[in-house]
């Protein structure tokens, strides 16, 4: 190397062997300095002349970086983005015959530090895509100036089926709670529940990742942070043909009793549903009616439950009808949010019965098909209103 005619520059043998012996991808640096220290200018008499730009760097390989994207911005704080961010420990496990969806969250180490003081306040949220942010968003206690968390905590999904199972996503976020603004984002990871075998707990320890930007029409705020990963999803279910923007699930028992002559129809529980209140939850409960309705006496419904997007019921209505009738009839379930001084918002509902379709007819069949045997099953929600209920919005 040479900087003034006449003058040689002195190369420490660092790096002469890391420009010998680096292999693989390269990307540029200022200047070679940047990784071995020089000799100040009292060591070597007169400072050395600004050496020329060169095209080396540590591989990625070595450090575990990727390329980044073209216009990504790059933090030169963080070589790593892969281990800067921290890492999660937790547990997954899918109980087919409770429908549930068990998620341990164990610990973090190393976490990025978000605070003046070097430290964070961290706390883990879930969320089930797609689907409605507020509905099934779970999330753990915050615990205080650490980069090192121990949670131990168990947050269980309801109403979680197979079909769940082979397309849904479980977003795991760790964000740091800042009490005099908003809470700061530091990393998540996205866990394809197919990945899951029933009745099997699968043990995960994987680096936290940066957030996944989605393609979007519009400009999103800071206050729209928290539905941007579902953006996404919502706007493809809107387009889609004949698809139904599920609005949560709903967990109903059915069983035709031959000693009294009527079907008994237990509403349980309802799971995830959509937010309808300005707080963010709801106010529900649910009708039931058997249709067609000649007379108008079919209709029962539930208590109130407040402010809440997971409610329990534990509520059974009879209907005195003969079984050959029965298989006539259709079942019609909605579930309504409560407002005073105007009329009731709906949320949801499923009808079930020889014209439904997927696992609300194989529910009403196994019922005319097994008297007496109490059947439960998770039904899904959806917006599509049905024609009955459009002329009872309040009742």
């Amino acid at each position: 190397m040479r900087g003034r005619r006449g003058d040689r520059l002195a190369v420490s043998i660092q790096e002469h062997m890391a420009i010998n012996v680096c292999p693989g991808p390269i990307r540029p640096i200022r200047q070679i300095s940047d990784y071995f220290p020089r000799p100040g200018p009292g060591d070597c008499g007169e400072a050395p002349a600004r050496l020329a730009p060169l095209a080396l760097a540590p591989p990625a390989g070595l450090l575990g970086a990727t390329a980044p994207e073209d216009g990504a911005e790059v933090d030169s704080n963080d070589s790593d983005d892969t281990t800067a961010l921290g890492m999660l420990e937790f547990d997954l496990l899918y109980d087919r015959a409770s429908c549930t969806l068990h998620c341990s969250i164990l610990r973090a180490k190393g976490l990025r530090p978000m605070d003046f003081n070097g430290l964070a306040d961290p706390y883990v949220k879930l969320h089930l895509l797609p689907g409605a942010c507020k509905a099934n968003k779970l999330k753990t206690r915050t615990q205080r100036n650490t980069l090192n968390p121990v949670w131990n905590e168990d947050l269980t999904y309801s109403g979680i089926t197979d079909d769940d199972i082979t397309h849904k996503v479980l977003r795991i976020s760790v964000c740091d709670e800042d009490k005099l603004s908003h809470n700061e984002f530091i990393g998540e990871i996205r866990v394809p529940l197919r990945r899951l075998k029933p009745s099997q707990k699968k043990h995960f320890n994987i680096c936290l990742e940066r957030q996944v930007p989605l393609a979007s029409p519009s400009s999103m705020s800071a206050a729209l942070r928290g539905i941007s990963c579902y953006l996404k999803e919502l706007e493809q279910a809107e387009q889609g043909p004949g698809l139904l923007e599920e609005r949560g699930r709903i967990l109903l028992s059915l069983s035709y009793s031959s000693q009294r002559r009527g079907l008994l129809v237990g509403i349980i529980r309802c799971a995830h549903l959509a937010a309808m209140d300005v707080n963010g939850y709801s106010d529900p409960y649910v009708k039931t009616y058997l249709r067609p309705d000649v007379d108008k006496k079919s209709k029962h419904k539930t208590c109130v439950k407040k402010k809440t997007l997971n409610p329990e019921f534990n509520e059974e209505f009879f209907y005195e009808i003969q079984l050959s009738t029965l298989a006539t009839k259709t079942l019609e379930v909605t579930v309504w949010d409560y407002d005073i001084g105007k009329s009731n918002d709906f949320i949801g509902g499923v009808s079930l019965g020889p014209g439904a379709r997927g696992e609300a007819r194989r529910h009403w069949s196994a019922c005319l098909q097994q008297p007496d045997a109490p059947l439960e099953r998770w039904h899904t929600l959806t917006s599509e209103l049905p024609a009955a209920a459009t002329a009872l919005p309040s009742a």
